[in-house]
């Protein structure tokens, strides 16, 4: 079973998440801010269920033309113009994972990271990126519709959110560590 309650105080809103049967014990999972914008991005596009996470509606809410070729997948802005290219070799978790990534791009980043720009820069991007990605994919708003006694757990995360098994071990996994974190404090 898993609940969720909000608890406000003056400066934070805490999450308090209890997954019963499972670990055996509450604790408090505070969301990341990136999580939060993620969220918030979400529910402005009534984006409430794994179902409704439609790449091309994200896409068409920013005004960014999505494009499948069968170019290497990128992203490129030239003042309001806004593109991502998916290449369509890739499978269906593929692209929607390229999305995500290259829609952080757009959305959080600027500059060209092919021309001039200093490589621990670069590297910060794509590690913001690959945060993004993985928050998008499966985000915590959703968590509540997932059966966390499941002993097939990462395969109906897969399934759900139609994500590859490496973000879902991933998402999950942060999900314990960040509790264990809490739990040491």
């Amino acid at each position: 079973m898993f609940y969720s309650i909000k608890i406000h105080l003056k400066y934070r809103t805490f999450v308090l998440i209890i997954i019963t049967e499972v670990i055996h014990l509450s604790y408090i999972y505070r969301p990341f801010p990136l999580e939060e914008k993620i969220m918030k991005m979400y529910k402005s596009m009534n984006i409430y269920k794994p179902e409704d996470i439609d790449i091309r509606k994200i896409a068409s809410y920013f005004r960014i033309h999505l494009k499948f070729s069968n170019n290497r997948s990128y992203s490129h802005q030239d003042g309001n113009f806004m593109i991502i290219n998916i290449n369509k070799s890739l499978n269906k978790m593929e692209q929607r994972e390229v999305f995500f990534h290259e829609l952080c791009h757009l959305l959080r980043h600027c500059g060209n990271q092919y021309k001039n720009m200093p490589k621990a820069f670069r590297e910060l991007q794509e590690w913001d990126a690959e945060h993004f990605t993985r928050y998008a994919a499966i985000p915590f708003h959703m968590l509540k519709y997932i059966n966390w006694k499941s002993p097939l757990l990462i395969k109906e995360l897969v399934k759900t959110f139609c994500i590859n098994e490496k973000i879902c071990k991933y998402r999950v996994e942060h999900l314990y560590r960040n509790r264990k974190k809490m739990n040491n404090h």
